[in-house]
C-alpha cells in the first residue's frame, strides 16, 4: 500500500555554491544523510511531498544535481516552490527539466490515493511583527495561487473527497492568531496540512497537531533529522482546539 512523506527545506546544493555547514555542524554533509535516510524508509510505490527551499542554484542548469538527487530517490515526488527557489523560473520549463516520477504542485490539483492534494507556496502574513514592505502584496499572490489549486480541485475531483494542503510558508504560529491562509482551507474543506520554512529557534513556532478541524505537520529537514515524515492521514485525533476548550470548562465546573 502506498504511503505518503514529507521533507521542506532540502536545501540541496549540488554544485558546491552554498554547502549548508556556514549554517552550523546539524547541516554538514546533509544531503548524504538526507539520501540515506530517504532510501531506507521511503519504497517506490510510495509519494513524497517536497514543499519547497528544494535547491540553492540560481537557474535551471545549475539545479540540474538537485534535481538529478530527487530522481535518484524513491517513489513519486511532489514539488512545490520556497521563497529560495529562484530556479524555478516557469511551469513549462521545470517540468521539462524534472526526472521522471516528479510532479510540479503550482495552481493545480493532484491525487493521491482519496485524497486530493493542493497547495500554494505561501509568504509572511502581513500582520506578522516582522513583516516588511511588499509582504502584504505577495501574501494576497499567494492566496490567489492557493485558490486557484482549491477550485482546479473542485473542478477535477469535486468537493467531497478529503484534501491535503501542501505550503511551504507557516499558515499558523505558535501563540499567534491564524492567518487568512487557515481560513481559506477551513472553508475549502481542508483537513490536513504540511509545511515548512522556519529554521533553528523558529521551531519554537511551529503549529503541530489538529486545530479547526486541520491536522499540521511541521516537516523542515532539519527539524525532523533530516529523514521523510511519514504522514498518517488514517487517524483522526481529537482538536487541539477542541480539548483546550474541554479542559477549561471541566476546571470552571470544579470551581
Amino acid at each position: 500500500m502506498s504511503r505518503l512523506f514529507a521533507l521542506a527545506d532540502l536545501h540541496l546544493s549540488g554544485t558546491g555554491l552554498k554547502p549548508m555547514d556556514v549554517f552550523g555542524d546539524l547541516w554538514r554533509d546533509h544531503s548524504s544523510r538526507m539520501a540515506e535516510a530517504w532510501d531506507d524508509s521511503v519504497e517506490d510505490e510510495d509519494t513524497v511531498l517536497l514543499p519547497g527551499d528544494i535547491s540553492w542554484a540560481r537557474n535551471l542548469a545549475e539545479a540540474e544535481p538537485d534535481l538529478r538527487w530527487i530522481g535518484e530517490r524513491p517513489g513519486r515526488k511532489i514539488l512545490l516552490r520556497g521563497n529560495h527557489d529562484s530556479w524555478w523560473t516557469g511551469q513549462s520549463r521545470v517540468r521539462a527539466a524534472l526526472p521522471e516520477r516528479c510532479e510540479l504542485l503550482q495552481n493545480n490539483a493532484l491525487e493521491f490515493g482519496e485524497w486530493v492534494i493542493v497547495g500554494a507556496r505561501g509568504w509572511t502574513s502581513p500582520d506578522d511583527p516582522y513583516a516588511q514592505p511588499g509582504d502584504d502584496r505577495l501574501f494576497r499572490r499567494e492566496l490567489v495561487r492557493l485558490r486557484s489549486s482549491l477550485d482546479e480541485a473542485d473542478r477535477r475531483f469535486g468537493s467531497e473527497r478529503p484534501r491535503l494542503a501542501v505550503l511551504h510558508y507557516p499558515p499558523w504560529l505558535d501563540g499567534r492568531e491564524a492567518t487568512e491562509v487557515v481560513d481559506v482551507m477551513v472553508s475549502a474543506g481542508v483537513s490536513a496540512c504540511v509545511y515548512g520554512h522556519l529554521h533553528g529557534e523558529d521551531h519554537a513556532l511551529a503549529v503541530s497537531g489538529t486545530r479547526r478541524g486541520i491536522r499540521f505537520w511541521f516537516v523542515a529537514a532539519d527539524a525532523i533529522d533530516f529523514k521523510p515524515l511519514l504522514i498518517d492521514l488514517s487517524s483522526d485525533p481529537k482538536d487541539d482546539d477542541d480539548s483546550q476548550r474541554v479542559a477549561q470548562a471541566e476546571s470552571r465546573n470544579r470551581s
